[in-house]
């Protein structure tokens, strides 16, 4: 087991990807906190983790809100000890299927907000806390768009595009104390729900299926395939393990060769 005996706090668990990753720790040994505002989503995740034979705790936290991150994560170092594990897969509410020539301010900058919000939270917390506890990993999502431009993207791309680049600053900042910063790239996997509504938007605007949209996504990859969920839970691990641990400041591009590097 990759994880075994680690502490990790999987913040937006109760998501597609938030879920896959917290199952995909918890299968590698590692005790894992799933964190979110929606509770019942929680209890489900948590539930598989269980009855797959890992650990599992909850608890419904709004990740925009600076002081119960602080509170919370105490609390989980009062109970178990160091932390040495934080993934941020906190939904964005992003702002897809219009140009922005069209798109009122507002809309445009909410998801772009809510990712620099949730980031600054999360991720000062985790690095101040494992900075003065003998180090960690803090991993965040992202997407093609925060490298690449695309059309009605709305606020999306620019937050992903920002998730990246305050992960890096994070990196560079407390890589001296031990912690590693990463966000693992995503193509957009077909089997998350908000991900096939992202596909819809775009297959409305160009006058083709869904299944049409989706098929073209894959061809358009060297392995021609978009990336599932448990692939890009799997880059998680990796990312969080030992194994990766000369690797931080970068991004896993775990989008199928989707963009070359």
């Amino acid at each position: 087991m990759l994880l075994r005996g680690k502490v990790a706090i999987v913040y937006g668990a109760s998501g597609a990807v938030g879920g896959a990753v917290s199952k995909a720790f918890a299968r590698e040994g590692a005790h894992v906190f799933l964190a979110a505002r929606n509770a019942a989503g929680l209890e489900r995740v948590a539930g598989e983790i269980r009855m797959a034979g890992g650990r599992a705790d909850v608890a419904a936290i709004d990740a925009t809100d600076h002081a119960a991150v602080e509170a919370h994560f105490d609390r989980i170092v009062a109970a178990v000890g160091p932390v040495r594990l934080m993934f941020n897969a906190v939904g964005l509410d992003d702002t897809q299927g219009e140009p922005l020539t069209a798109m009122a301010r507002d809309r445009f900058i909410a998801p772009i907000l809510t990712a620099m919000r949730t980031w600054f939270s999360t991720g000062t917390v985790a690095a101040r806390h494992m900075a003065k506890n003998g180090g960690g990993v803090i991993i965040g999502i992202s997407a093609n768009a925060a490298r690449e431009a695309y059309d009605i993207m709305g606020g999306f791309g620019v937050a992903t595009g920002a998730v990246e680049h305050f992960i890096r600053h994070l990196a560079v900042e407390n890589g001296p104390y031990g912690v590693r910063c990463l966000c693992v790239r995503s193509p957009g996997s077909p089997d998350a729900p908000g991900v096939r509504e992202a596909f819809q938007l775009h297959a409305r605007a160009e006058g083709i299926t869904l299944e049409e949209a989706e098929r073209r996504a894959g061809q358009s990859t060297p392995l021609r395939r978009l990336t599932p969920l448990a692939g890009i839970a799997d880059a998680a691990v990796l990312a969080a393990s030992d194994l990766a641990g000369a690797m931080t400041a970068t991004v896993l591009n775990a989008t199928g060769g989707a963009q070359v590097d």
